[in-house]
């Protein structure tokens, strides 16, 4: 691969205009067809086949009309008198009637009739319950506490929801001018006194990748890359590629809503992995290329090819870790998921090939300017031998005199780190756990404060009653629903709606505690638990559905898709490090590594974020897909930094040098890219920390965590630690393994050098440029 990838880099450095002109084309081809195809991505996170969405087509097929919890695009605006008043007392009940007009001026309402205030739909949605309920056979006492259940005025008056939904198939699809003019009649119901909030699906504004957080991680970026190479030039050379490689990454992600459902996240997630990994590929290539440029005596031409052909080919595979961790999302048999992650591979896949063909293309182009534009003069200490002194020698050799100290204190700091994990708590974002300075979290705590936490999370028992003979089917309706208010949790059960012949009937229970609750995904539980006896029981069949049962659900199915996506993609990358390092130790020490790692970078996620440690948020569950996203990102860039340290620790000891001080030479060549390159990367992820949406929050900061932890405490640490202590039985293979494994040539042993691998002088450059070690 090395030889093939060394022709590459020599053609596309030779031939730059057609590579250049080739990746322009590109950029303008997908951005054209990304804005001529694109379709509104969605926020819905369902899965096919778990039992909430079964009960949900069960649901569906008894009730026509009715709409998926999942799909419902709500709005819930909540307004609350001051302390000590009520809605029906003037002014304030002139000022709901104002706004139920502005409600029902609003765009792209379904129906526009059905918009009421809280006081008078209370009234007359209680005289029609109480006196169904009491048809029923129920006692006065037991309709009226079912009529204040569903009422949407509280017991004291003060606080009253106007709910309504919007004729739209998806969130996306609400206009910003409906935004814009139920945010206005919020306003107008504030200025006279009331307290106006709003929920829902259909409240919520989307959000568009774009905007500081990437302004700020490519700043940073900037700032690191001038420290590493002390020229302005060449400094802005990976930023270009990254963004090259982004914008065509993001554009097929456009293009690919036209053929299959993609979260709103999808684009953010993919532009904060393309920044980072396309930054990071171009450093190590045009590092390489740096260096080389004193070995070849300033052969421009040779020196790209052989900085593609070894340094490119730690990042083919580097790549291939990534697009495997990533594309392998989709084996875990979750559309939203694999759709992300497919999307996410795609995007390194480009950022791969950009640093392959774009950069040297660049650099044929530049040729003697690429490092132009000097801020700063590098001129490293060098041994008596000539060979460089730098922070990565002095730290290997540190490593080098105390490898079991190191070792141990890297275990124990990532194992201290990783306990709080054990509190790990997941569930998908919810108006309850947004953040306090946001009127969803506002509604969602006026509501919960004037009718209990368990209004916002519902569940729906749906009752197939076909089975079962006309007059026994009230029965069992009745059966159902006094089975479900004798649980321990239920706040309240009701039949809310029987379709037309009387086959079906919708039982909605109220908990007593919150969506995010886990006592209700333990009642949840016990309801799922006693299914089969109650049916049995009343001859029927159900299912339990609604919003909140099926973002259990969802978390259920993440979270056991954990344990079958770790072992795929260790498995398989495991395979591949193998062929790499042709090794079996070297491997094996890098994912243990990586698991150090990923527990403790979930460690400290659940302390920031769960449990709001350091108020950086307020604290609520993690995202339930945040853990497999990030084992199938961090496990990508963790091989990255061990492909990029070991290959030329490997590199040097291929080369005739003692396993101890090949350590060290790998180190002296790799460690200060790889420090820079890991900085960038925490520095791009980190900036996402500053966004409002929770989920790129908590994803920005976990994935700046678990790059410090792995770049620093396990690649920069306990790997070396290891390889030392494992002296040259880290390279051990069966021979039978060695004869069968393909020989991928990642040192570059059979490209032309016929020069030594330890330089031991700087010579001049040509066309005066410098080429600092």
């Amino acid at each position: 691969m090395a030889t093939l990838l060394h022709r590459l880099g020599r053609t596309a450095y030779r031939r730059w205009p057609a590579f250049v002109v080739g990746w322009l084309v590109l950029l303008v081809a997908v951005g054209g067809l990304a804005g001529a195809l694109h379709k509104p991505m969605t926020n819905t996170l369902s899965i096919p086949g778990i039992p909430s969405e079964r009960a949900a087509d069960l649901q569906k097929e008894l009730f026509p009309h009715a709409v998926d919890a999942a799909n419902e695009v709500n709005v819930n605006v909540v307004v609350a008198a001051p302390q000590g008043k009520s809605l029906a007392d003037a002014p304030y009940a002139g000022a709901v009637a104002a706004l139920v007009g502005d409600l029902r001026a609003l765009p792209q309402l379904a129906s526009a009739d059905r918009i009421a205030g809280p006081v008078e739909a209370s009234a007359a949605q209680a005289q029609q319950l109480v006196q169904a309920s009491v048809a029923a056979g129920m006692t006065q006492q037991q309709a009226e506490a079912n009529a204040q259940a569903l009422s949407p005025l509280s017991q004291d008056g003060r606080t009253g929801t106007i709910s309504f939904d919007f004729a739209v198939e998806t969130q996306a699809d609400v206009a910003d001018a409906t935004h814009v003019a139920l945010d206005d009649a919020l306003a107008k119901t504030r200025a006279a006194g009331l307290t106006a909030e709003a929920n829902g699906t259909g409240a919520q504004a989307g959000f568009e990748a774009g905007g500081s957080a990437e302004v700020v991680g490519v700043a940073i970026a900037l700032g690191v890359l001038l420290l590493t190479f002390g020229s302005l030039v060449a400094a802005g050379l990976p930023i270009l590629t990254a963004l090259v490689g982004v914008g065509v990454g993001v554009g097929g992600i456009e293009i690919l809503t036209r053929f299959m459902d993609i979260t709103a996240t999808t684009p953010l997630l993919a532009t904060m992995i393309g920044l980072a990994v396309g930054i990071d590929y171009t450093l190590f290539i045009l590092a390489r290329y740096r260096s080389e440029l004193e070995r070849t005596n300033g052969d421009r031409q040779e020196a790209i090819g052989i900085a593609v052909g070894t340094a490119g080919t730690a990042v083919v595979f580097a790549g291939l870790t990534v697009l495997i961790a990533l594309a392998f999302l989709s084996v875990v048999g979750i559309p939203f998921l694999g759709a992300m992650g497919i999307a996410a591979a795609a995007t390194v896949l480009v950022a791969v090939l950009v640093a392959l063909t774009l950069l040297p293309a660049i650099l044929g182009m530049l040729k003697s300017k690429a490092f132009a534009g000097r801020v700063r003069k590098d001129e490293p200490k060098r041994e008596a031998d000539g060979r460089v002194i730098n922070n990565g020698t002095r730290w290997a050799r540190f490593v080098r005199r105390w490898p079991i100290p190191v070792a141990l204190l890297a275990v124990v700091l990532l194992g201290a780190l990783a306990l709080p994990a054990r509190d790990l708590h997941l569930a998908l974002p919810s108006d309850s756990t947004a953040s306090s300075d946001t009127s969803a979290r506002r509604a969602s705590d006026l509501m919960s404060e004037a009718f209990g936490p368990g209004r916002e999370g519902p569940l729906l028992v749906v009752v197939d009653a076909r089975s079962v003979d006309a007059a026994d089917r009230p029965a069992a309706f009745g059966g159902v629903v006094a089975w479900a208010s004798g649980q321990p949790g239920v706040a309240n059960a009701q039949v809310v709606g029987q379709n037309a012949d009387g086959t079906g009937a919708q039982v909605l229970i109220q908990p007593t505690t919150g969506p995010d609750d886990t006592a209700t995904s333990t009642l949840l539980g016990k309801l799922r638990d006693q299914q089969a006896s109650i049916e049995q029981k009343t001859g029927t069949t159900i299912g339990v559905t609604g919003l909140t049962a099926i973002q259990t659900d969802v978390s259920d199915k993440l979270g056991a898709a954990l344990p079958v996506y770790l072992a795929i993609v260790i498995g398989l990358a495991f395979v591949l490090l193998v062929l790499v390092f042709r090794s079996i130790l070297v491997p094996l020490t890098a994912t243990l590594g990586f698991l150090l790692s990923i527990l403790a970078t979930l460690g400290v996620t659940v302390q920031a974020f769960q449990k709001g440690t350091g108020g950086l948020v307020e604290g609520a569950p993690i995202i339930s897909f945040m853990p497999v996203f990030l084992i199938g990102i961090v496990f990508g860039l963790a091989m990255d930094y061990q492909v990029f340290l070991v290959t030329r620790v490997r590199e040097a000891h291929v080369h005739g040098m003692a396993m101890r001080d090949a350590v060290v030479d790998g180190f002296r060549q790799s460690a200060r890219v790889v420090a820079a390159a890991a900085t960038i990367m925490t520095a791009v992820f980190a900036a996402f920390i500053l966004m409002d949406e929770p989920i790129i929050k908590s994803m920005g900061f976990a994935l700046a965590a678990a790059v410090v932890l792995d770049a620093f405490v396990v690649r920069m640490a306990l790997i070396p630690a290891l390889l030392y202590l494992m002296g040259d039985k880290a390279w051990w293979l069966p021979r039978w393994l060695d004869r069968v494994l393909p020989d991928v040539d990642v040192e570059g042993e059979k490209l032309p050098r016929p020069y030594v691998v330890h330089a031991e002088a700087t010579p001049a450059a040509p066309d005066g440029e410098t080429v600092p070690a």
